[in-house]
Parts: structure tokens; sequence; C-alpha cells
């Protein structure tokens, strides 16, 4: 699980949003003198806002301005990377050969090609906008109670 510290600038009756400083993931990532995210978040860090879920928690017990810590599954990161990635990749090969198949041009083709990946983008924009309220590619708010049942899931792996 990636874990991040952020702070709360905004409370819900359902959850926190929380502005976080992507830093964490960097200096455990073994491509960190090869990545420009790494090189931007050494110069400036890049902010980024997330809703998190209260999951059941009193939105009470929180304040403006208060460090918590939150976790995203390592499933969720790898297969929205996956999807991310690949659904695009996919549809501008998939434009690509049909319009090889038709004889048209390599300008032409190179057109469909860039057709099929912004497609590939529409179709990734989408499925996150219907998904955007699943639960379970949410965010969560890490307390003892999480990481106890974390640390008990990782010894049963």
């Amino acid at each position: 699980m990636l874990l991040e510290t952020g702070r709360i600038v905004a409370i819900e009756p359902e959850g926190l949003w929380v502005e976080t400083i992507q830093r964490s993931a960097c200096g455990s990532c073994q491509a960190q003198k090869g990545c420009g995210h790494s090189m931007l978040a050494k110069w400036g860090a890049s902010a980024s806002r997330l809703w998190v879920l209260l999951d059941g928690r009193d939105s009470a017990q929180y304040q403006l301005g208060d460090q918590v810590q939150i976790g995203v599954p390592d499933e969720v990161i790898a297969n929205g990377s996956l999807f991310v990635y690949m659904v695009p990749l996919l549809a501008m090969i998939a434009s690509t050969f049909i319009a090889h198949q038709q004889n048209l041009g390599d300008g032409l083709t190179a057109l469909c090609a860039f057709a099929g990946l912004i497609l590939g983008a529409i179709i990734v924009r989408w499925c996150s906008y219907q998904i955007r309220f699943d639960s379970r590619l949410q965010p969560i708010l890490i307390d003892e109670k999480t990481k106890t049942q974390a640390i008990q899931t990782c010894a049963l792996e």
C-alpha cells in the first residue's frame, strides 16, 4: 500500500479533502534518477487534492489543517496505470492497423493513429468518470485500526 501524509483542506460528512505533497514514492523508487517527476518534486513540490472516504468515522473528530495519513492499495495503482496507458496505446495500434488494411497513405495512417490515441484517451476519461465513486478505488484514511488490519493481511500473504 502506498502511504502518503496530507493536510485536511475541507471536511464533508462522507469524506475529507486532503492536500498531499507527492514525495514519498520518489524516495523508494528505483528510477528516481531518470524520472522527470522526481526532479520536479525536488525543485517545487507538486500538491494534489484527494477526496478520502471517512468509511463510517465521525467527521467531527477532524479539523481543517490536521495532518492525516492516507493509503492507496498497490493493486489500484498497478491496475489503474495499466488501464490509463494501455487503452490509448491499443486504440492507436488498432486504428493504425485498420488504416493500413484500407491501404490509406502514410499521412492518413498517421492521422488515424493520432485519432485512435485521442479516442483511447476519451475512453479512459469516460471510464474514470463512471467509476469515480467506487469505494474500492478510493484512497483510504489510515489509522491504528487500519494499520493493524494491513499488517494482518500482509502476514497472511
